[in-house]
């Protein structure tokens, strides 16, 4: 279950998800020099929206995917802070896939799968980028890059997963049907 992990925070300390008992949550891995970086401004306003309807959202910068969070935790949050203003909670840079994922993304994954990419400017150059690198890539439930989103229910249930080429009015029509 989604309350048995903890992540580290941009201090080090153990964040339980526990401590989110009952509130739908938003998790994404996220990346300051991406092109999907802009997300970070929606992401916000929905942390704003509905934080109060029960809603949280856990930021893990990612450094996995082209090299695109650089920086200190610090750093990272600075510029999230700087660039859009975000007030949700982020937390330690993190690997999401491979030998040092995070074990909360191993369950993550294991719940949810890779159903494909949405309708987006960037759809074919990802795939073909995804392509070159692994043939297989679809049949794998692998976080793809970054600004890919779960959607745990009140009862810590993994209830969906859009890629970040997913409309974000997508994602919040989503978390307003859990909330």
């Amino acid at each position: 279950m989604i309350y048995d992990y903890t992540v580290k925070t941009r201090s080090g300390e153990d964040f339980k998800l526990s401590d989110f008992k009952g509130k739908v949550i938003m998790i994404v891995n996220t990346a300051t020099g991406c092109g999907f970086t802009p997300q970070y401004a929606p992401i916000e306003q929905l942390y704003r929206d509905y934080h109060d309807k029960g809603l949280e959202i856990l930021d893990i910068p990612c450094n996995q995917f082209g090299m695109q969070a650089p920086g200190t935790d610090d750093e990272i949050h600075e510029f999230c802070v700087s660039k859009f203003n975000t007030t949700f909670p982020q937390m330690k840079k993190s690997d999401v896939n491979g030998e040092n994922e995070l074990p909360l993304y191993t369950y993550l994954k294991s719940q949810k799968g890779f159903e494909g990419l949405d309708d987006h400017p960037l759809k074919e150059q990802l795939e073909n980028m995804f392509t070159n690198m692994d043939r297989r890539w679809r049949a794998k439930p692998d976080i793809k890059w970054n600004f890919t989103k779960f959607i745990v229910d009140r009862d810590g249930n993994v209830a969906a997963r859009f890629e970040p080429t997913a409309d974000m009015s997508k994602v919040e029509s989503c978390i307003k049907s859990l909330l």
